[in-house]
């Protein structure tokens, strides 16, 4: 292989809105008769944000960890697949957002022994009302790990901006200038941006890292390595870098359909510690299966007829939250449908 295959890193916390701008940056790259793929990774059992990626795209899904520990060998081996068997000409990877952004950049990077890759800026999304929850508790290790996804991102996209004021949204700006002042910041709603802007290479902050098969570097300098300290982490310390303990994860499969209603009210009245949720299922007073979005107390519902045997099923992320009373709270809505 004689090109480098362009590799980009989308990170960002959960529910921040990362497979919605994936979708965006799939569909202005196949509108330029390019050929895209995607490396997925979702640290539960299941991959629902897949669904809603276009069919016709080449997917590989790293499921049950992150890449950027539990399941970090996996990946030389499926991009090496992924590229050889589809000939993309350029890959994205959408990481879990439990995973710390540059220990998944030196994932990324070991690949470079089989493959001869382009691992352009790294795109972090935030999600801008959580951010301003969590700075302004300024503890735990979610904390921790959104202000690790902030330093490491070559762009930064504030999104859902619309859910703060005015005041919020120039202090949030501010903030995010003072936590990595070498980023390029973006706001938006829906993830809706420039995505040429997006995708250009600027010259004066020039965030490439061109590899060859040997893992040298070329003369593309990241200029963020120095005021990240990336070669000072300790990768020996897997406690400090790897471990997502403080995640927790709820894979609940539905044995029959529940009330809408029902479902609704549970999901409005799950713990604050749950910070995410997703599923397909099927209600007993519709006809039709729905896919449910959840993320920071605001859940989207969408009618959906998934391809192939997708089961009912319902995954929560957050942190320490119960996850007994969880799946007892679900399985009492299975019986209070079949007994309607």
């Amino acid at each position: 292989m004689n090109k480098a295959t362009p590799i980009y890193i989308l990170s960002g916390f959960l529910g921040s809105g990362k497979t919605t701008l994936l979708q965006r940056l799939i569909a202005k790259w196949k509108n330029e008769g390019l050929k895209p793929a995607v490396i997925m990774n979702e640290i539960g059992e299941v991959n629902l944000d897949g669904l809603m990626i276009d069919p016709e795209v080449p997917m590989a899904e790293m499921l049950g960890g992150c890449i950027c520990c539990t399941i970090r060998s996996d990946l030389s081996m499926q991009l090496y697949e992924l590229i050889q068997g589809e000939k993309p000409d350029v890959v994205i990877i959408e990481a879990t957002g439990a995973a710390n952004p540059m220990e998944i950049f030196d994932a990324v990077s070991e690949s470079s022994l089989l493959l001869k890759l382009d691992i352009r800026p790294m795109i972090t999304v935030v999600d801008a009302a959580h951010l301003a929850a969590l700075y302004e508790a300024q503890q735990g290790k979610t904390y921790r790990l959104m202000i690790e996804q902030i330093r490491c991102g070559s762009w930064l996209i504030l999104n859902k901006v619309d859910l703060v004021s005015a005041d919020e949204l120039r202090e949030l700006q501010a903030l995010l200038q003072r936590l990595n002042p070498y980023a390029q910041v973006v706001t938006a709603k829906k993830c809706v941006i420039d995505i040429e802007l997006l995708l250009s290479r600027n010259e004066a902050n020039e965030p490439s890292h061109e590899l060859d098969e040997h893992g040298d570097h070329s003369d593309h300098a990241h200029t963020h390595d120095d005021d990240h300290d990336h070669e000072n982490h300790d990768h020996g310390s897997h406690s400090a870098h790897h471990s997502h303990e403080h995640v927790t994860v709820y894979t609940h499969y539905f044995t029959g359909p529940v009330n809408s209603v029902d479902f609704e009210k549970f999901i409005k009245e799950l713990p604050r510690e749950v910070y995410r949720g997703k599923g397909i299922l099927h209600f007993s007073d519709t006809s039709s299966r729905f896919m449910f979005q959840y993320a920071y107390r605001e859940a989207d519902f969408m009618k959906i007829n998934p391809q192939g045997d997708v089961p009912d099923v319902a995954v929560f992320i957050g942190e320490h939250f119960d996850k007994t009373a969880l799946a007892e709270g679900l399985k009492s809505l299975e019986e209070q449908a079949a007994q309607s």
